[in-house]
């Protein structure tokens, strides 16, 4: 009886040490950095712990361009060794849509994978720039942004502006602007990510197209239109007030921040996702975050903007049994509590409607105030086919040419017209290379 009962000891013992169902590893390459990438990790580890089927395991590769790129490769390499989940910001999307055989669009994957999936829940605009022309959403939107207006209110106080009252249009802003700098600014205001904020989130703001054919929504064959009556204003504008330090420009893509984190320049026009490391560089009473300014010549009241950030693509060319566990992780991220989360620490655009309404009701806005104010402008009216978004084809070389040409007008070897001219002309013809090659 002894020896019964120590077999069955031992055989209990043996079967508790072997290792349960071997988790389905699922690959998630992002290109999210420094605070944002301990968040990634931080989600993928809340949803490794919620289920124990699958282990998503997220993997920094760089910069977006990088990541993109090195997705790409390991796809066509044809060993295996792609991810099933690949972080591509927003000017990839008709890359990625070209991509043959290579994407496994969202909606079919919550369909196949029986996932409850309701469109109605996400933000129009966020839902809409990813998705086909009649509704179908082609991949997961993930850090989703849109530019709004940042000023230091300790500096306007000093320049004997009510520290309280933004500039609402262009003209306001320059008046102020010129005030600042005579108080001892070394710079009015200076834009982040020039050509998404000052030539993209410009035109949808006024209601103006970027390209032909719904921004590109409607097909490959399109041409730019950035060289119209209201980009050639603004453009020539700030390069005028660039002699009275009235617009300083920073660099390309983020560089500009850190002169106004410094407190160097007292207005600035940055994404939302920039708004938690700037409220805590300069302190949460010292930043006031409002609405982008608009021309009043060209507009009656701001349309509204755009998005920016990235979306989640799924790839194709895994096991058909780890899908199932992207479509979970994908409800997971989509849950309004997890989306509020990562809305409060980023600063980046709640997807769904479920992680505004947890936001508001939890006091954050109090607490940060304009924290809602990229909602409010994405929100602000329903978009239209000149703000819906932007689908362009080798959009990353095309936001090259657009920053080179800036670049020339900044430095007084172009004007805004002539710029915005050989901005369009080469535009067009690598959206004609990208047609050839995708027809």
């Amino acid at each position: 009886m002894r020896t019964s009962l120590l077999a069955s000891a031992a055989f209990a013992a043996l079967i508790a040490a072997l290792p349960a169902h071997a988790q389905k590893e699922i690959q998630f390459w992002h290109a999210m950095g420094g605070n944002l990438g301990d968040t990634v990790n931080q989600l993928a580890e809340e949803f490794n712990k919620s289920q124990s089927d699958y282990k998503i395991v997220p993997v920094y590769k760089g910069s977006y361009t990088e990541t993109l790129t090195a997705a790409i490769a390991a796809f066509r390499a044809r060993q295996n060794a792609h991810p099933h989940i690949v972080q591509v910001f927003e000017v990839g999307t008709a890359t990625m849509m070209a991509a043959k055989g290579a994407i496994y669009p969202v909606y079919q994957l919550m369909a196949d994978a029986k996932e409850p999936f309701d469109p109605k829940a996400y933000i129009g605009p966020v839902y809409g720039y990813y998705s086909t022309t009649d509704g179908k959403l082609l991949s997961m939107p993930f850090n989703s942004s849109t530019p709004v207006f940042y000023w230091n209110k300790e500096m306007f106080a000093k320049a004997g502006l009510d520290p309280e009252k933004p500039p609402t249009t262009w003209p306001e802003l320059g008046e102020m602007g010129k005030k600042l700098v005579a108080s001892g600014a070394k710079c009015g205001f200076t834009p982040q990510w020039q050509t998404w904020t000052m030539i993209e989130n410009l035109g949808a703001w006024h209601n103006q197209p970027f390209a032909t054919k719904q921004n590109g929504f409607g097909g490959l064959d399109i041409e730019l239109k950035i060289n119209d009556a209201l980009r050639v204003k603004h453009i020539q504008t700030l390069a005028d007030w660039g002699k009275e330090k009235v617009f300083v420009y920073g660099g390309r893509e983020g560089k500009s921040t850190p002169m106004f984190n410094a407190g160097e320049c007292a207005m600035h026009i940055a994404s939302s996702g920039s708004a938690a490391g700037i409220q805590k560089a300069l302190g949460v009473e010292k930043v006031g975050i409002g609405m982008m300014p608009y021309w009043p010549e060209f507009i009656a009241k701001p349309q509204n903007s755009i998005i920016g950030g990235a979306t989640l693509w799924v790839l194709q060319g895994k096991p058909k049994d780890e899908y199932p566990g992207v479509a979970k992780f994908f409800t997971f991220l989509s849950k309004g509590e997890v989306q509020a989360k990562w809305h409060q620490e980023t600063g980046y655009v709640p997807i769904t409607l479920s992680a505004v309404e947890i936001t508001e009701k939890s006091g954050f806005y109090k607490q940060f105030p304009g924290r809602e104010v990229a909602v409010k402008q994405l929100t602000l009216n329903p978009p239209t086919e000149n703000s819906k978004g932007l689908r362009i084809g080798n959009f990353v070389q095309i936001r090259d040419v657009m920053d080179e040409e800036l670049e020339s007008v900044w430095s007084g070897k172009k004007n805004a017209k002539q710029a915005l001219d050989d901005a369009v002309t080469r535009g067009n013809k690598l959206l004609k290379d990208f047609a050839a090659a995708n027809n």
